[in-house]
């Protein structure tokens, strides 16, 4: 079966609420506030910048599975922050940016239309995609006792995107275990795992990999994260999955053939920037302080946050269509994003992203305190 027509790229529909916006911002003469699109903000660290200049001279074709140095940081960066001991680099594969792995993997595993692919019941658009690429059904559901008899691959996302939900290393495990009780392909997105608040902000926000979930055995089981938020480099399109050393090279044959490689001068700068801390801690400080002041001016103006425990967004909800409460943004000159991006479950939230600068924050939290321009 071929591939179907697309759904309409959510974000294009936005363009009314970003013209109300700007409109109303222009007419008291400020600018847009825009809390829509995670995208990082602040500069990329310049050691970071200098590892990518040190290895501009790269002439040759890189491997689809990335470098023996770049596989080890990796690995390292695993066991040193993430409580994953003992990777090989058997066990590490690098991706173009983590999006194209989420949006590829049902596909490179050979799914197809009697397959079913999990995902949570809010979550990030292109898991569904990668379901629409693969010509597979897509279920959503956040309990493990729902998910039908013909799942082949479940994906989670804890930390999750939009809502901040963390999955603890029990609701982890118990997750694993209907999995594999299923034959089914499991991959925890943790791209926002070092970016925990409220009760995660002391403790390690659990891998699907740490010993505590999976004991000493891999099997089935995958991680995927990314250098986009932890160290400023959306635009080097850096990530990596690691895990199950079988099923990683099965998705590489998929991946050799489809060309899929990340530039060797953004491996080396991406074993720079997992072999330092200091500046991810820097990072992880800057977005606590936006936190601390766009959270409290939210709850004023009369919305609900709910989970948002970790990551980069505030879930929050006026018990109304998230349109509607888009539109009241909007006459505030701020855009955000509705949670019906989400899934149905998300009808009745929005997203507000704490990546915008720091006067950008600071004029929104005025702009709520007055809810006017």
């Amino acid at each position: 079966m071929g591939l179907g027509a697309l759904p309409e790229y959510p974000w294009d529909r936005l363009a009314p609420y970003r013209a109300t916006a700007a409109e109303r911002a222009a007419a008291a003469g400020v600018d847009v506030v825009d809390l829509t699109v995670g995208s990082p903000v602040d500069p990329t660290p310049q050691r970071i910048r200098d590892a990518l200049a040190e290895a501009t001279d790269a002439h040759g074709y890189p491997t689809s599975a990335g470098s023996a140095a770049a596989r080890d940081a990796v690995a390292e960066w695993f066991a040193r922050d993430r409580g994953v001991p003992g990777l090989t680099r058997d066990e590490v594969l690098l991706t173009v940016g983590s999006k194209e792995f989420v949006a590829t993997a049902a596909f490179f595993l050979g799914l197809g239309e009697q397959d079913a692919v999990v995902q949570p019941e809010v979550a990030y658009p292109t898991y569904e995609m990668g379901a629409v690429f693969a010509g597979a059904q897509l279920v959503r559901a956040d309990d493990p006792a729902h998910w039908p008899d013909n799942t082949k691959l479940v994906w989670l996302n804890s930390p999750g995107n939009p809502n901040g939900r963390v999955l603890d290393a029990g609701q982890l495990r118990e997750a694993v275990a209907r999995a594999r009780e299923l034959g089914a392909v499991i991959i925890n997105d943790e791209c926002y795992a070092e970016l925990g608040w409220d009760a995660w902000a002391e403790r390690r926000i659990p891998s699907i990999l740490d010993p505590a979930v999976v004991g000493v055995d891999r099997t089935g089981v995958l991680a995927c994260s990314s250098l986009s938020k932890r160290s400023n480099l959306a635009g080097y399109r850096a990530a990596y999955v690691a895990g199950d050393a079988a099923m990683l090279a099965r998705l590489l044959v998929g991946r050799k053939h489809a060309g899929l490689m990340v530039p060797t001068p953004v491996q080396h700068a991406l074993v720079a920037a997992l072999g330092d801390e200091a500046d991810a801690r820097e990072q992880s400080l800057r977005y606590r302080h936006r936190r601390e002041a766009l959270r409290p001016a939210v709850e004023a103006a009369g919305l609900r946050i709910d989970d948002s425990e970790a990551g980069l967004y505030l879930w929050a909800t006026r018990g109304e269509d998230c349109w509607r409460t888009v539109e009241w943004f909007a006459q505030l000159g701020i855009v955000i994003g509705p949670g019906e991006f989400y899934g149905d479950a998300g009808r009745q939230h929005v997203r507000l992203t704490l990546t915008a600068s720091d006067e950008a924050i600071a004029e929104a939290v005025r702009r709520l305190a007055h809810s006017s321009l």
